[in-house]
């Protein structure tokens, strides 16, 4: 998808803050974090949203949360995070390439992602 910005980051077009990167998956931090932990988990592959998903991505979703884990704990939120993925736009979804916010590394964390 030309016009995806998360596309663009996975080609290499926009720079991004690289934590993990593999053949399927890429993490990187988010631009406006909402605590001091908040990367992005995303697939190289693009697929608009967790609605347009089906049985034939169950690896790479499963890949995806079993590495937002890993990472999270390489980030130092041994004690817990927050795994949100937002699904179109009453899901409060802006960038429509699936992706997952971990969100950690404080007590109290937002209630919503807003941006």
């Amino acid at each position: 998808m030309e016009d995806c910005i998360f596309c663009k980051i996975v080609g290499g077009k926009i720079p991004s803050r690289k934590i993990f990167e593999d053949e399927d998956i890429l993490a990187f931090h988010d631009i406006h974090p909402v605590a001091p932990v908040h990367f992005m988990v995303i697939p190289k592959l693009h697929i608009d949203s967790l609605a347009q998903v089906d049985l034939s991505h169950q690896m790479l979703l499963g890949k995806m949360l079993a590495l937002g884990s890993r990472l999270a704990i390489g980030q130092g939120c041994g004690d817990g995070w927050r795994t949100v993925i937002n699904t179109g736009r009453i899901g409060r979804q802006e960038v429509y390439h699936l992706h997952m916010h971990i969100i950690g590394g404080r007590e109290v964390l937002p209630g919503m992602i807003k941006h």
